[in-house]
């Protein structure tokens, strides 16, 4: 195996030119050469240097790592495998993940731009879906339904078979566990199709993956252009369950392909998060948590704060206080490996131009601060700005409800704000949006909490708090922000279907009397 020296400086190891494991053994098994495939060079979205090549999966890679999943699950040494072995693996897999989440943190800083305080807190949570599927694993029973006369009708819950998942750049490792946890509890052998912005950490997982005891194959992760690979995945008839994260219009497209295999889908796709505050909630703690919705990940979450709703009698107590945090994180952005900055790059140089060209539309409303890419260099600690892909938060009030930037995903740190005066009518404007993932209510009215919570069309609603998750708790959206949930019980059940085995328990000489349909009598005979 030949190895790229990679930006040693920059703390990533270095590793195969081959990029995944997996493709390295779809190359030895078809006897291809490296260099006949598409490469790519990954680049650092804060500083613009190079920090990776990548071999690129090609579609004939794809048909070949399907078969080959394909095999292995139907030879059984994971799908059969009993629940307390495959709990063991998940267990084990989530204390290497646990050794290396220094590192994991700062491969995910580095291929995304994000601040490394924040990928250290998000993946410091990781192990936690293999310990809850792990334990899930070992309490999850089958039942016996109540069926009528002497039979016995167990129902137990059986994997799928190949699944896909196709995960974004934003939170690479965090999405893709969320992912990969349920579906290998359930049995199932899993194929990844990684953003090809942003797949070192997974590549890197997957090697872990294999280590802790999974046995090979039964992970495979394929980099590659997600219009090709993507489809490739989605229209195999091999595969019998998709996953994605992305946007609508992606989630369409691949959703009538694995529905045109009669497959299960699950998709969580865009948002344009609400933030509701009203006159009662505690101005401080609202503006912090605004701040925070808003701006983590450089707002590049899909539950991201992008409407910040305030009601008339705290709009300007809270704007006050809203405008101090913006400009204390503003004037705490610099190098992402500084654990002092507190926000990091966009991901791209195409992202950076997209949303400057949606906030410097004429006649979009009014800019607060921000709106222009960053330049020169940090006061904070003299980082060049303009080497990468910096958006400064932006607030914008007086948009229309009808433009742009309060209906459609920015995937930036820009938030428009717009005052209300009761309650109906702010929860019109949180309603007025095409999608329903995530919302936020802030208020000490704990009857009016439950009541707007109910009122909100979003599978994720929050109050007085912000884009909290766990392993229990379900993840999806209403309207055209998915279909499907993450996490919980709920995903091992989707990642499986149920098996019903109906076992006649009654001697064979009721059996010979009792189930003789086309016997030469009139007995009464049962039917079902």
């Amino acid at each position: 195996m030949r190895y790229l020296p990679i930006h040693r400086a920059a703390g990533i190891p270095q590793r195969s030119r081959y990029g995944p494991y997996a493709l390295h053994m779809i190359l030895e098994r078809t006897n291809m050469d490296p260099t006949d495939r598409e490469e790519m060079i990954l680049q650092n979205p804060a500083t613009g240097e190079d920090i990776s090549k990548i071999v690129m999966a090609n579609q004939n890679d794809v048909e070949t790592a399907i078969f080959t999943a394909d095999e292995i699950f139907q030879s059984g040494v994971w799908s059969r495998a009993p629940a307390i072995q495959r709990s063991g693996v998940l267990s084990n897999l989530a204390r290497r993940l646990q050794d290396s989440l220094k590192q994991m943190a700062r491969i995910e800083s580095i291929q995304t731009g994000r601040a490394i305080r924040e990928m250290d807190a998000q993946l410091g949570r990781l192990p936690e879906w293999f310990d809850y599927y792990a334990a899930l694993l070992r309490t999850h029973q089958a039942f016996i339904a109540p069926t009528q006369g002497k039979l016995l009708n167990y129902v137990q819950r059986v994997p799928l078979g190949v699944v896909a998942q196709i995960t974004p750049f934003n939170h690479p490792l965090l999405i893709a566990v969320k992912k990969i946890a349920p579906a290998l509890a359930a049995g199932n052998s899993v194929i990844v199709k990684p953003s090809e912005l942003a797949p070192i950490s997974l590549l890197h997982f997957a090697e872990m993956a294999t280590a802790a005891g999974l046995p090979p194959g039964i992970l495979t992760v394929l980099p590659g252009n997600g219009k090709t690979i993507g489809k490739a995945i989605a229209s195999n008839p091999l595969v019998r369950k998709v996953d994605i994260t992305a946007g609508t219009a992606t989630g369409r497209a691949l959703g009538s392909l694995v529905g045109s295999n009669l497959a299960a889908f699950t998709a969580e796709l865009g948002g344009k998060t609400p933030i509701v505050v009203f006159n009662d909630a505690d101005p401080v703690a609202a503006a912090n948590g605004a701040a925070f919705a808003c701006f983590v990940a450089s707002g590049q979450t899909c539950v991201s704060g992008t409407r910040l709703i305030v009601q008339d009698e705290i709009y300007e107590t809270f704007m006050e206080l809203f405008m101090q945090k913006v400009h204390l994180i503003t004037s705490r952005m610099g190098d992402p490996l500084n654990y002092r900055t507190m926000m990091g790059s966009v991901i791209s140089h195409r992202q950076l131009v997209r949303i400057e060209k949606l906030v410097q539309r004429k006649g979009v409303g009014n800019i607060l601060t921000g709106g222009r890419r960053m330049t020169g260099k940090s006061p904070m600690d003299d980082f060049d700005f303009s080497k990468g892909n910096f958006f400064p938060p932006t607030v914008i009030t007086d948009v229309s409800t009808d433009d742009d930037l309060w209906r459609e995903e920015i995937f930036g740190p820009v938030v428009v704000v717009k005052r209300f005066s009761d309650e109906r009518e702010g929860v019109v404007l949180a309603n007025a949006s095409k999608y329903g993932l995530g919302a936020g209510i802030w208020t000490n009215d704990v009857s009016r909490a439950h009541r707007v919570a109910a009122d909100i069309q979003a599978g994720l609603v929050w109050v007085n708090t912000h884009h909290r998750n766990d392993p229990s708790s379900p993840w999806g959206g209403m309207k055209e922000s998915g279909i499907g949930r993450e996490n919980g019980v709920e995903a091992f059940e989707a990642y499986s279907q149920s098996k019903s085995t109906v076992l006649n328990i009654a001697s064979p000489e009721e059996t010979r009397e009792t189930q003789d349909w086309f016997a030469d009598n009139d007995a009464e005979k049962r039917y079902g």
